[in-house]
């Protein structure tokens, strides 16, 4: 079974993390400039932020506009680089950015940023096809911006 997404009320969060968010937006934001101060500031350990950092963002209700920016993995396959563009093609989103580091013992990161037009499809059934490429791993949700 994929990675499975869930859409709750901000009451039924547990706080520590919607001070996970918070922390986020302090570092986003330049209002702190280490995971430390952030984590201090919100009244969370370090710890916590590593722990849930990539697992919690906020929800917009109109997606239209955002920017989305992707981190994975992905095995030196020919072809598996075209392959994972076509799935994006597929939802139609629009890539912006395409960065991907020299592979090392036959692996590749990659990073990725899109932007999600009214025509595009459901974002976390994209994550999920993503994900669940052959060759690809690890599929994070590195950042989301309202542009």
């Amino acid at each position: 079974m994929g990675t499975r997404y869930f859409v709750m009320k901000e009451r039924a969060v547990p706080e520590v993390l919607l001070k996970v968010v918070e922390a986020k937006r302090l570092l986003e934001t330049g209002k702190v400039h280490t995971v430390n101060e952030a984590a201090d500031q919100v009244g969370i350990s370090r710890s916590s932020f590593y722990k849930y950092k990539d697992d919690i963002f906020p929800f917009h209700e109109n997606s239209q506009g955002t920017r989305i920016t992707l981190t994975f993995q992905m095995e030196d396959e020919p072809g598996l680089l075209s392959d994972v563009l076509k799935i994006i093609a597929e939802f139609g989103a629009n890539i912006l950015t395409i960065h991907q580091s020299i592979p090392i013992n036959g692996v590749a990161s990659l990073s990725l940023s899109m932007q999600v037009l009214p025509t595009t499809g459901n974002v976390s059934e994209m994550l999920e096809s993503l994900g669940g490429q052959q060759g690809v791993m690890n599929v994070k949700i590195l950042a989301e911006s309202k542009h």
